[in-house]
């Protein structure tokens, strides 16, 4: 699969977004197949997470976030169903799930229903070990006009999350857990690799 390619569809490879993309997928690609190879006692695609980490962020161009350089229409919380339809309609659709399940920590439908977020009426959390993988690394990652917005500590993370409720906290740190084996207290002001 060319990953270059696809976005290729859909970005400008002489744009700005275009390398924005590229680099926050490498940032987050790095990280997620870091993780993955540190878990041999879960079965782990990991040719699945390079690529989905690559792509993961497809939909942004069609959300208005002009800090961005997107001049779509929709909300930026949009981009990940938005994304899960174009790499559906490329014959991509385990990817696409990624796209659709990596914002936040999940989108429950509760969270849906409560803040009536213009989103479809269904579950949009991480289910498999690749999209929770994924879903993680990518919170330490934000994108920038300017390039690359470094890598967040894992406090920066949780103070973020907290906005969105106690439950998104709860679920950052049983990754913690999960993927590095030791409880949030031991680094909340230290950058996970």
């Amino acid at each position: 699969m060319d990953i270059e390619d696809i976005l290729r569809k859909f970005y400008n490879p002489d744009s700005r977004l275009y390398d924005i993309m590229i680099q926050h997928g490498k940032d987050v690609a790095g990280m997620a197949g870091d993780i993955a190879s540190r878990l041999p006692d879960h079965p782990i695609d990991l040719n699945f997470i390079m690529e989905a980490s690559m792509l993961h962020d497809i939909g942004i161009f069609l959300t208005h976030t002009p800090e961005l350089g997107c001049n779509g229409t929709y909300p930026y919380v949009c981009h990940g169903y938005l994304g899960r339809e174009l790499l559906e309609k490329l014959g991509l659709p385990k990817h696409g799930l990624v796209c659709e399940r990596h914002v936040g920590t999940g989108i429950t439908l509760d969270d849906i229903k409560t803040h009536h977020l213009q989103l479809p009426c269904r579950d949009m959390s991480p289910v498999s070990i690749e999209e929770t993988i994924i879903c993680y690394a990518d919170k330490f990652f934000s994108k920038k006009k300017n390039g690359s917005g470094g890598k967040k500590s894992v406090e920066k993370i949780i103070h973020e999350l907290e906005k969105y409720g106690n439950d998104k906290v709860i679920r950052f740190q049983s990754w913690i857990e999960l993927f590095h084996g030791r409880d949030i207290s031991d680094h909340t002001t230290k950058k996970l690799s």
